[in-house]
């Protein structure tokens, strides 16, 4: 499928925020997903990602949420303090507001079908997906976060969830504990949402980036495989 790659600007609360787009060349409205990034950054993997998923058929969205420490906002995967320290200097308040305007975006694009938006994101992208579930069921139809922290707040905030959620973990993650995972699924369960939720038992966090030496082929393989499917039943049927 040929692609249009593009670099776009989403104008925020806050100014200018960058982000990548990429889109299937077709006349007609396709369903959308906002991608999320991992702590690294808008990286290379992000985007190739981005085409991944824009060959199945999707308008793709990749917003850079580090925008405010442009230009030096994007770290190598051996730069992990780096990486983790721009991370904790996020405020989530801001970079919420960030993925609203993301949204808004997205509706505004006539090649989008806007009651047809889902969204995924690895690592920090996970953890913003699974919130993002929490604050936007009312306006995306899908969600899947891979191997995201999640905090206790969003445990708690999994009742305002409406739509369904497949997590991927790994089960060797030294940053989620099998107990937080039993966590969070207990808690899909108890409020009975429409979820899925696997855990690769051999995959440590990031296995899904071929970029790092956590990458994990037979997860990986598996876990594109189950986002492909999940996406076609709740953004195309």
């Amino acid at each position: 499928m040929k692609l249009e790659q593009i670099d776009v600007i989403i104008p925020t609360d806050d100014g200018q925020m960058p982000a990548f787009l990429c889109r299937p060349l077709s006349e007609s409205p396709e369903p959308a997903i906002i991608l999320l990034m991992e702590a690294f950054g808008l990286t290379s993997h992000i985007k190739d990602v981005a085409r991944r998923i824009a060959a199945w058929g999707y308008v793709v969205l990749a917003p850079d949420l580090y925008y405010r420490e442009l230009p030096l906002n994007t770290f190598s995967y051996d730069e992990v303090e780096q990486a983790m320290a721009m991370m904790y200097r996020l405020d989530l308040l801001a970079t919420e507001n960030d993925i609203r305007a993301a949204l808004a975006y997205l509706k505004s694009c006539s090649n989008v079908k806007e009651d047809r938006i889902g969204m995924t994101g690895f690592c920090l992208g996970g953890g913003l997906t699974f919130m993002s579930a929490c604050k936007f069921s009312n306006e995306i139809k899908a969600a899947a976060p891979f191997y995201g922290m999640v905090f206790d707040e969003w445990i708690e905030a999994v009742k305002n969830i409406t739509i369904p959620v497949y997590l991927f973990f790994g089960g060797a993650d030294p940053f989620i504990a099998r107990k937080r995972i039993e966590q969070i699924e207990s808690r899909f369960r108890e409020l009975d949402k429409e979820y899925f939720l696997k855990v690769y038992d051999d995959a440590d966090h990031g296995f899904f980036c071929d970029e790092r030496s956590s990458y994990n082929f037979e997860a990986a393989v598996d876990a594109e495989q189950e986002l492909t499917n999940f996406f076609e039943q709740y953004l195309r049927l």
